[in-house]
């Protein structure tokens, strides 16, 4: 096991917060909690202060500069909930009554920003609004009801519509597009929709998601307005796209972007072309399939594919006539080296995010509206992108063959 590394930045940070609990007599969790609680209200009491000082426009102690006839008239007590616990601070007040305090409002008794965090957070990771409920019962010893969950996570939604509308990079390297479907109570009914979703790599390897987008349902038409709109938001050219085998999703995507190049993702095509084969003939079925899809070029493949058929066309005709009718979206990746044919011959990208929108949703078997469904994956989708923090270990290497495949696109 790598032993852990630790900069002498870091431990001379250390040594100092040691020094300090210490000095301050802490020697446990509870004693540590108490001083972050001091800490915290201090904080809130000289913000407090800075803003009593704007609002009579003079500093405590400087009378000579003082130019109005209200004036400072000592402090009130008040307790405000937080998760950290009850929290006693001094608000100060003025002798006219005028202040009114930001930070802390005058009826407030919580640090709202506090528990709106804490909702959000856990709407994010698809709590139920019971759970919820419950949690900030625990947390902050206060009540809060569906109907204030919902309007703290409504606030997310300009944001999301502001997110959906930001302008995107002019290139970019891979994108790969796919939906997922949930169902969403529309006009009485329950109604099973798509949920239609782009990630791209751009040109300095930082995946990104693009954008969330619901429709009816999966259809070539909407990837359309979805490809255009990608477009409209400044992106000029994709280089490769990776998608599944919708029909019409190729042409939707040449008529925006005639000049991307297709991959069609393998483990469908797989998927959908073995779904019928008996138990007894899988593995010996998948042995013979993989020699086509792993092969060395693709005039190899094409040879594996005719052995394929030869063997097994007259007990399951379908798949081989289903590989050689999708063949040229098919066998986009052969063309390319090692590195970028890992990266490109799956959809496994944009399947691995939605496995994870699923498990935070899974909890929720009908979402109430369009807007309630969109709100839990921007929040969701947010929680999963923090991880994505760096670019691909191979990405130098992907990145110089695509200059060489695509150089003339890319100056």
């Amino acid at each position: 096991m790598a032993k852990r590394r630790i900069t002498p930045e870091r431990r001379e940070q250390r040594k100092k917060l040691l020094e300090m609990l210490q000095e301050a007599g802490i020697n446990d969790v509870s004693g540590v909690q108490d001083l972050f609680k001091e800490m915290v209200s201090t904080v809130l009491e000289n913000g407090l202060e800075a803003e009593m000082e704007d609002e009579l426009g003079y500093s405590k102690y400087d009378y000579r500069n003082k130019e109005t006839d209200n004036s400072r008239n000592g402090y009130s007590e008040k307790t405000i909930k937080t998760s950290l616990g009850d929290m006693d601070i001094s608000v100060p007040r003025d002798r006219k009554g005028h202040f009114e305090p930001q930070i802390i409002k005058k009826q407030q008794t919580t640090l709202s920003g506090d528990i709106e965090e804490k909702i959000l957070s856990m709407y994010a990771k698809g709590m139920t609004t019971g759970d919820i409920e419950s949690h900030i019962r625990e947390i902050y010893g206060i009540e809060v009801s569906d109907s204030t969950i919902s309007r703290v996570t409504d606030k997310i939604l300009p944001v999301v519509k502001e997110w959906q509308s930001r302008p995107l990079e002019n290139i970019y390297a891979v994108v790969f597009m796919d939906a997922i479907h949930f169902h969403v109570r529309s006009e009485g009914q329950i109604v099973k929709k798509a949920v239609y979703i782009a990630i791209g790599i751009q040109m300095d390897g930082i995946k990104d998601v693009l954008g969330m987008w619901i429709g009816e349902n999966e259809s070539a038409k909407f990837w359309l307005s979805v490809m255009n709109g990608i477009k409209n938001r400044g992106t000029e050219d994709i280089l490769i796209a990776c998608v599944d085998g919708l029909t019409g999703f190729t042409s939707a995507i040449e008529a925006v972007f005639p000049k991307t190049e297709i991959q069609q993702c393998i483990i469908h095509q797989i998927r959908n072309t073995t779904r019928f084969v008996s138990y007894k003939d899988i593995k010996a079925l998948m042995a013979d399939l993989k020699n086509v899809y792993a092969a060395v070029d693709e005039q190899t493949a094409l040879y594996e594919l005719d052995t394929f058929d030869g063997r097994w066309g007259n007990k399951y005709p379908k798949i081989a006539l289903s590989w050689k009718a999708n063949w040229a979206n098919l066998s986009t990746y052969f063309k390319y080296p090692q590195e970028v044919r890992k990266l490109i011959y799956t959809t496994n990208a944009i399947e691995g995010f939605n496995r994870q929108l699923r498990k935070v949703t899974k909890s929720k078997s009908v979402f109430p509206t369009d807007d309630s469904l969109l709100k839990m994956l921007y929040l969701a989708m947010m929680d999963i992108t923090k991880k994505w923090t760096g670019r691909r270990q191979d990405w130098g290497q992907i990145h110089s063959q695509l200059q060489i495949f695509f150089g003339d696109r890319l100056e």
